[in-house]
């Protein structure tokens, strides 16, 4: 019998999950918990392990690593029972596996994890612009999976991210309930962005507008200068960041960094994708998702993707959970990290406790 009947089985559907309740969240706190308070007393982007080079299917190498579990003796509960699952790590749009400092600090040697990041972000390679695309990045991750999760496996997407599992839901419907047991999606959606909203943090001087696409494809033109005004203008856009990464007030150092994260990103790479957030058409894909248990996480009040956004994903994807961080902005994976640790561990759980039952 494939993992995917047996977790169906298990779970009994998005009807049996929605219904399992209360008793089900008291079985899960006694299972995988990420470390709380790991990755406070860590540098941002400190944290690493040997690379994997995965080449996707046009021949870009994708640069992951993987953080595999540590000895029983060292881990902070006893995982004797649990199945081979991995759990892989999606990053967001101008940003890269560093973004996940607080859930790569809080699972690290609790149970196997995969960080990558997307094409031409981070460590991988630069990406054709024409293939700088949403379904190209579902490609990818498929690529991921096949080459870094030998058993089942968990999905974790912020942003970009989310919308590179649903692109992978709407290409391969078939791995999810097989080859994935599980999805978180973190302030995402899944079409009706308004992308001009995306590039607010990223742009000289916070420049935005109706006029955003031709203001994209002529500053493209002049990449490099932007590039500069982009570094001379390091004061107004650390503002930028704050105001649209952050709801809440958080320390400087989250701003600083995202802000890093942000400004190592070219232009032109910024460029290249903003024509795949304009036409993102994809909510009619999100039901297969109803097969695994899936989180959706999301600020209130996030200015990129807003709550609406994941109400919509949670009313499309059938026994979905909806998880509302009052306050929280785009980067929630930093602002309330402890929250969205939580709830990870509670999709961890589900789909543990599913894979147990087979």
């Amino acid at each position: 019998m494939s993992v995917g009947r047996r977790v169906m089985g298990a779970a009994a559907g998005a009807a049996g999950l929605a219904a399992a309740g209360a008793a089900v969240r008291v079985a899960q706190r006694s299972r995988v918990i990420a470390l709380r308070s790991a990755g406070d007393e860590t540098p941002f982007g400190s944290l690493r392990s040997e690379p994997l080079h995965i080449v996707a299917d046009d021949g870009t190498v994708l640069h992951a690593e993987v953080d595999e579990v540590a000895p029983k003796s060292e881990r902070r509960r006893s995982l004797s029972n649990e199945p081979d699952l991995t759990v892989i790590f999606v990053h967001g749009y101008a940003l890269n596996l560093d973004c996940w400092h607080f859930q790569r600090a809080g699972y690290r040697g609790q149970i196997r994890t995969v960080f990558y990041d997307q094409r031409s972000h981070g460590r991988s390679a630069r990406s054709s612009q024409d293939n700088s695309t949403i379904e190209q990045l579902g490609l990818d991750l498929m690529r991921v999976i096949e080459q870094a999760s030998p058993g089942p496996c968990v999905l974790v997407g912020h942003s970009m991210g989310g919308m590179s599992i649903i692109s992978l839901a709407e290409q391969h419907p078939e791995v999810f309930g097989d080859k994935v047991v599980g999805v978180a999606l973190i302030s995402t959606t899944a079409g009706g962005l308004d992308p001009g909203r995306i590039l607010f943090p990223m742009l000289p001087l916070g420049m935005g507008g109706k006029a955003m696409g031709r203001a994209v494809r002529t500053l493209d033109r002049g990449h490099r200068v932007v590039d500069l005004a982009r570094r001379w203008g390091h004061s107004v856009a650390d503002v930028m960041t704050d105001r649209y990464a952050f709801g809440d007030a958080v320390p400087g150092d989250y701003v600083d960094f995202v802000f890093d994260m942000l400004d190592a990103t070219p232009f032109a790479v910024v460029a290249d994708f903003y024509a795949a957030f304009a036409s993102l058409d994809k909510f009619e894909h999100v039901g297969v998702l109803g097969k695994v248990p899936t989180a959706i996480i999301c600020g209130t009040a996030d200015k990129i993707t807003s709550v609406n956004h994941s109400r919509k994903l949670h009313s499309r994807i059938p026994g979905s959970s909806l998880l509302e961080c009052q306050g929280a902005g785009h980067m929630v994976i930093l602002e309330r990290h402890e929250d969205v640790n939580a709830e990870v561990d509670d999709l961890i759980s589900l789909a543990t406790a599913a894979l147990e039952a087979m």
